[in-house]
């Protein structure tokens, strides 16, 4: 038999655009929680930007560092992490994250996700000819990984501030406020 998880954590997980930093800041400023953007930590250590680690290490060696990142989080506590859109996309980075934290998964569709990113030069994955069309193929092979979540949100007809409600809500039902 298994011993129950120590949710010590929030774990942010989806697509690009899906709003993981912007409910992660508010979640982690409601329980006063540290907030780790997991792309903004690689980039720190790796000193450059994704962009650069991609085009100059390719995409393997980014997972390899986003994998080695979580391993090292699984003895903190009190955090909210805003993960990279592919890091969530990896089984074994949940099983980790699910470990200490619990699993939040942002959705929204891809028409919504293009909308919102179209304009951000950032995103080395959206450097296509048909950017909504890779869209659609990443998200079709990370759903499956995403549905492992312990929760799935859509961002699509609520704030970004009514999602971070509703992370706190499923928070609290797993681990219950001390008095």
């Amino acid at each position: 038999m298994s011993s129950p998880r120590q949710i010590n954590n929030i774990a942010l997980i989806g697509f690009m655009g899906t709003g993981k930093s912007t409910v992660g800041h508010l979640v982690a400023e409601h329980l006063n929680f540290e907030f780790l953007d997991t792309d903004e930590a690689i980039e720190s250590r790796a000193r450059k930007s994704i962009a650069a680690i991609f085009a100059e290490d390719g995409e393997p060696a980014f997972r390899r560092l986003e994998a080695e990142l979580i391993a090292e989080l699984s003895s903190r506590q009190r955090l909210v992490l805003s993960t990279g859109g592919g890091l969530g996309a990896n089984a074994d980075n949940i099983a980790s994250l699910k470990q200490h934290s619990l699993v939040v998964c942002l959705w929204a569709s891809p028409d919504t996700i293009w909308e919102r990113v179209r304009g951000q030069n950032h995103r080395p994955l959206l450097r296509e000819a048909d950017p909504l069309a890779k869209i659609r193929q990443l998200l079709a092979v990370r759903e499956p990984v995403y549905k492992q979540a312990d929760v799935l949100l859509s961002t699509e007809v609520r704030s970004l501030k009514e999602v971070a409600q509703q992370v706190l809500h499923h928070y609290h039902d797993v681990r219950p406020r001390t008095r």
